[in-house]
């Protein structure tokens, strides 16, 4: 057999050497654009935060991505990796952006109290309020009472946020409030507390739904449910100021939210941990099912293993806080076992019956759902 690069694995070393030497030269070229455009992405945030204007913009992303998409197809690139670049570059500068500040959409509102301010979700609205040039106080449990009756009775906006279990009895606990006072829950469950809360105080009260956790970079792009209480032009301010911190804010009813988070929220939450309860009693080796794991299945067991790396009892709540979230769950595990009845009968007429009428009800958004789905798994492969 006549000699050949396979005989002679050095001799690529040379060029390889010089090819790699100039990648890590445009490596650090990119290093020093993208601190450039975090430069300019600072100046933006000041901008933005003396002018009033929120750090997530959608059309201007929108435009920016097509654009560049476009330009990427005309230099020959894939338009999604670019994208993919682009999106990245654009959560760091929201975060970057976000340590702006902001401008105070009520600069007469007095103080603030947040109720549980030293928890983690409470803490979080705490610091965005103080970027947005309140003065914000935290009161908690070792906070002295006579302290903590002054400060809540003189503020202008006081926010609840303890654990699910307690919040309509520290709501029922509130001292008097200023007739004027904003009063305001982040429970991710609504009817109850915001009928404690109506009945606690005479003025404006306004529930908040955080859809997302306390270890966010940003709340650009992030979503917040809003229940009207009472008085909603009073709290508009304070919506406002969400928006601006680039938050989505929909509007929902109390019942209406309770009903789509027994499916959001608790209904998920379940079926994790009986899928984690299942995997444990199976037993078989975690490594090994990551070594032989496909892109969606190792995605799917990091959002199970999350679950067990944070509050039993938080996750408890959330599951079991609605009476009607239960009886919901009791449906889900009918239907469970109808599904098991298909595959134990052989039934694979029905089975593929059923599987169509699944995604008549999905409709076009199955399709979308495919398309998105395909970015999170290209993630999860890089990343492993």
């Amino acid at each position: 057999m006549t000699g050949g690069p396979l005989e002679d694995p050095d001799a690529s070393e040379g060029p390889l050497s010089e090819l790699r030497a100039q990648i890590d030269d445009v490596d650090t070229e990119l290093l020093d654009l993208l601190q450039r455009r975090l430069d300019l992405v600072s100046q933006v945030g000041e901008v933005k935060g003396r002018h009033g204007l929120p750090i997530y913009a959608p059309a201007r992303e929108q435009t920016m991505i097509a654009a560049k998409r476009t330009l990427a197809e005309q230099h020959g690139i894939s338009p999604d990796f670019i994208e993919d670049i682009l999106r990245r570059c654009m959560r760091e500068s929201y975060t970057q952006e976000k340590n702006m500040g902001f401008t105070r959409q009520a600069p007469d509102l007095g103080p603030v109290v947040v109720v549980g301010g030293a928890g983690r979700m409470g803490a979080l609205f705490a610091r965005m309020l103080v970027l947005s040039g309140y003065d914000v106080h935290v009161v908690e449990r070792d906070t002295d009472p006579d302290d903590a009756e002054t400060l809540v009775s003189e503020a202008g906006l006081v926010v609840i946020s303890v654990p699910i279990k307690d919040t309509v009895g520290v709501v029922r606990a509130l001292p008097p409030l200023r007739e004027d006072a904003l009063l305001v829950d982040l429970t991710s469950t609504k009817t109850e507390v915001m009928a404690a809360m109506l009945a606690a105080h005479p003025g404006p009260v306004l529930g908040l739904h955080p859809m997302f956790g306390p270890d966010v970079d940003s709340l650009a792009k992030q979503v917040v449910a809003a229940v009207p209480g009472r008085d909603p032009q009073a709290s508009r301010w304070l919506v406002e100021q969400i928006r601006l911190w680039g938050a989505r804010v929909h509007e929902v009813s109390a019942r209406d939210h309770d009903a789509a988070m027994s499916l959001i929220q608790a209904q998920r939450h379940f079926s994790t941990f009986a899928y984690g309860l299942h995997l444990a009693h199976e037993d078989h080796d975690l490594t090994e099912l990551l070594a032989l794991s496909s892109p969606i299945y190792r995605l799917e067991l990091i959002m199970v293993g999350r679950l067990f790396a944070q509050d039993a009892e938080l996750y408890y709540d959330i599951i079991t806080a609605s009476p009607d979230s239960l009886v919901l769950l009791q449906r889900y595990h009918e239907r469970f076992d109808e599904a098991l009845t298909l595959l134990r009968s052989g039934d694979r007429a029905g089975f593929v019956t059923r599987f169509a009428q699944i995604g008549d009800w999905f409709g076009p958004y199955a399709e979308r759902f495919l398309t998105e789905s395909r970015g999170l798994l290209a993630h999860a492969d890089t990343t492993r």
